[in-house]
């Protein structure tokens, strides 16, 4: 799952004078809501493939494995290549979209960045929602995955940048709890879809990405541009008057002159990728790189991603696992809200090993639960219903420590290690946003090919 970020601001011990306006909120969340088609993927896909419909129509071999009787290995029901290529291709895509999508953020601005992944999001999912062949599904999952890319470099950079000061954790916090309730959509919609007769439920799965993509689309339309990214295009005048509308007072000279010098500084910078290796920066980029990488490695995308398909291979049936889906994404909003809450109460460090450590036994739970009942042969035999409550409450459990630790917090702890000390220019929080995203995706990718 994505993290959010904090950058655009100004030296360390500074604040600056603002107010949450109406107008600043509103456009905030309606910014965030670009989060939308992040979790919107990731709860429907994991929920389509345990359709049987959708196996058997693409996935044959899959659907044989799942209803075979000879064999009763739970383990290896999901083995596929194809299988792989399907779920793995979009991330495989954010990742090479991200690689050019901060240059296009940064050249054309936050909103036309949202736009253009707005409509390759709405492309790929109509491909997907009336895809024949498996390889529709494939190049509609590349479209997505492009969308993806530029949503996740221009949203939460844009957040970051109409977020006052104080209030700039709480709202970027808002692009993850944006992804986390796509994902209760998702499994709600993949729960009623499935219930269609004819078996045909899985095209509007696929094809509701339409929704959230509209959403980002128009929104990128409506919003204003932020203050930064008019100052970048050199836009000086009308990014001031920008600026006081958006912190609702007058007095924004100290804000919008550090926003013209990190500007400026950051043209100047000469061989950014280079000057990362130097001394006096590794710390940032030891955060930049550790946090994120441990971030992933939770396993948090193989829970969130296929927990249907996981709930229906320790013996729930379809619904069961479908609603069970449901409970989970619902676990995750609510823990999110607790991030946006006590993040600046309780700071980060204390969320940080609080939720790593209720993360590590739940999983330890989780495991010890599974090992008991199917063993190394994958066959579990009778399951009792007491059995299937306790692993769903273990990974509720796991679930909601994430969401108000290390999902949330991953990359705003990162930057804000990078502004607690001198380096603060744009050009540098640009670099680990891009750094951060790459590695995030390519993880991703991976985790979705070992669990298939």
């Amino acid at each position: 799952m994505p993290a959010v970020m904090v950058g655009g601001g100004g030296p360390p011990g500074k604040e600056y004078p603002g107010n949450l306006t109406p107008f600043v909120t509103v456009t905030c969340i309606v910014a965030a809501m670009g989060g939308l088609i992040f979790g919107y993927d990731i709860g429907i896909s994991g929920g389509v493939t345990s359709m049987d419909p959708f196996l058997k129509k693409f996935f044959p071999s899959v659907y044989r494995k799942k209803h075979a009787d000879q064999t009763k290995n739970q383990y290896c029901q999901y083995d596929s290549q194809t299988l792989t290529m399907f779920t793995s291709s979009l991330y495989l895509a954010a990742l090479l979209s991200s690689l050019v999508a901060s240059t296009v953020t940064r050249k054309f601005g936050r909103k036309r960045s949202m736009l253009f992944g707005g409509c390759l999001f709405f492309a790929g999912a109509v491909l997907n929602g009336a895809a024949k062949a498996v390889w529709y599904l494939i190049l509609g999952r590349i479209l997505l995955g492009f969308g993806i890319g530029f949503a996740n470099q221009s949203v939460p950079l844009y957040l970051s940048e109409m977020a006052p000061y104080k209030y700039r954790g709480a709202l970027n916090i808002g692009f993850q709890l944006s992804i986390t309730i796509g994902i209760l959509v998702a499994n709600v919609l993949n729960y009623f879809f499935a219930k269609i007769k004819g078996g045909w439920g899985w095209r509007l799965s696929l094809g509701g990405a339409v929704v959230p993509a509209l959403i980002i689309t128009i929104g990128s339309l409506i919003l204003p541009d932020t203050p930064n990214s008019m100052i970048e295009r050199g836009e000086i005048e009308e990014a001031k008057k920008k600026l006081k509308r958006v912190r609702g007072v007058e007095d924004v000279q100290e804000e919008f002159n550090d926003l013209l010098a990190a500007s400026e500084a950051s043209k100047q910078v000469e061989h950014p990728w280079r000057n990362l290796l130097q001394r006096k920066y590794r710390p940032h980029l030891t955060m930049a790189v550790l946090i994120p990488f441990f971030q992933q490695f939770t396993g948090i995308n193989v829970i969130m991603f296929y927990a249907p398909v996981l709930f229906n291979s320790i013996g729930f049936k379809d619904d069961a696992s479908l609603m069970s889906a449901v409970i989970t994404g619902i676990v995750n909003v609510l823990a999110t809200t607790v991030s946006i809450y006590g993040v600046d109460k309780w700071g980060r460090r204390a969320l940080f090993l609080q939720g790593g450590l209720q993360m590590l036994l739940s999983q330890a739970a989780v495991a010890a639960s599974i090992g008991a009942k199917f063993g190394i042969n994958g066959d579990p035999g009778e399951l009792p219903k007491w059995y299937a409550i306790v692993v769903v409450v273990f990974i509720c459990i796991y679930v909601a420590g994430f969401a108000w630790s290390w999902g949330p917090l991953g990359c705003t702890s990162v930057l804000v290690h990078a502004l607690s000390h001198e380096v603060w220019s744009l050009h540098l929080l640009r670099i680990l946003r891009r750094g951060h995203v790459c590695l995030r995706l390519l993880l991703l990718a991976r985790n979705k090919e070992h669990s298939n």
